[in-house]
């Protein structure tokens, strides 16, 4: 099930959308050139700037001896990382069809702001419930799923043009498609916390997805609406 499009409109041009979009391409290709046939430079990378819990098991045990950065930098760089080309093609199509009317709604500094609190709290989750792994995780995913949890608030009856491979399209509510995608990861999250062990935990990070979307419920409850600034046509 792939969304291919919704029929929100939006008031303003989503600029930091389209900012976060293009970071994350630039950051790619830069792996690219990192990685090449080099892959122990570009799984190198990975662990440096992607999140691995164990790692900071080792940070914490040392707090506050240990370095803020050392911390803190990982979750942020680990949000512009991603694995593939599939990866990184999947999590920015899902930030375009969703991502421009929440910053419509928030405004641009707020839902930078958001998003990036989003993806702190997916890879907070990702990291308690898999305290032993030491698996990078990386990707945009957790924060967008903060921007797909605030948009199942804000617009549920939403219409969410859905692609089911390989021919059909059907118009869903957005309620449906984004609440169906939730249940999944967090039905795949609480499969993958009973059968892994610290040594075989890896894969997609079910539970950054879970955190994420959670927090992007939370947090659209709290932060304020930017003032409206509605075009002639929508009135």
């Amino acid at each position: 099930m792939i969304p291919v499009r919704d029929d929100t409109p939006r008031f303003s041009v989503p600029y930091v959308t389209y900012f976060i979009i293009a970071v994350n391409v630039l950051a790619f290709l830069f792996e690219l050139s990192v990685g090449g046939e080099n892959h122990r430079a570009l799984n190198s990378l990975m662990y440096q700037f992607g999140v691995v819990p164990r790692h900071f098991e080792r940070v914490l045990a040392t707090w506050p001896a240990s370095s803020f950065t050392g911390l803190f930098l990982p979750i942020l760089t680990s949000m512009f990382l991603h694995a593939s080309w599939l990866h990184i093609i999947g999590n920015m199509w899902v930030l375009w069809i969703f991502g421009d009317n929440i910053e419509d709604y928030l405004g641009h500094f707020s839902y930078l702001l958001f998003y990036l609190a989003s993806g702190v709290a997916a890879a907070v989750s990702h990291i308690l419930l898999n305290a032993g792994s030491n698996v990078p995780s990386v990707g945009a995913s957790g924060a967008i799923a903060g921007v797909m949890g605030a948009y199942f608030v804000l617009y549920p009856r939403a219409r969410v043009l859905t692609w089911f491979p390989p021919i059909f399209f059907f118009h869903l509510p957005a309620w449906l498609v984004l609440g169906y995608w939730f249940l999944v990861q967090f039905m795949s999250g609480a499969a993958t916390s009973i059968a892994e062990t610290s040594q075989t935990s890896g894969g997609i990070a079910f539970w950054a997805h879970v955190g994420g979307f959670v927090a992007g419920i939370v947090l659209i409850k709290i932060l304020p609406e930017r003032p409206r600034r509605y075009r002639y046509a929508a009135w």
